[in-house]
């Protein structure tokens, strides 16, 4: 994935993950992306949100740092998505209209970033 992408790599990896509970089927080559992106190696603490016209719609924070970046982002997608206890589990259509949001934490700060709706 070239840095001139629309969609950052752990924006990408957060959308695939919730894809592959709805279409029921791995899709996330975590080797190579690994290979690609070596930083997803690092342990971070992530955060992924999302939201559905700026409307809270789910959430999930980091709770064991000894995972690797890669992991966090998987698995606070599926957790945002299908698992937050204050929100039924999104649906298909709930998924294509949702912005999803990624919160790292870093020793310099929080880094965000936003990506948008697949459709408006």
């Amino acid at each position: 994935m070239s840095s001139d992408n629309k969609r950052s790599v752990l924006l990408q990896l957060a959308r695939d993950s919730i894809a592959e509970v709805l279409e029921a089927k791995n899709t996330i080559d975590k080797a190579a992306l690994i290979k690609e992106h070596p930083l997803l190696k690092q342990s971070v603490e992530a955060t992924v949100n999302l939201y559905i016209d700026t409307e809270l719609r789910g959430s999930s924070k980091s709770s064991n740092v000894a995972y690797s970046l890669l992991q966090e982002i998987i698995i606070n997608a599926k957790r945002a998505a299908f698992e937050d206890v204050n929100f039924s589990p999104i649906t298909t259509s709930e998924y294509l209209y949702c912005e999803i949001e990624v919160i790292l934490q870093t020793p310099d700060g929080a880094i965000s970033e936003k990506d948008p709706a697949i459709l408006k």
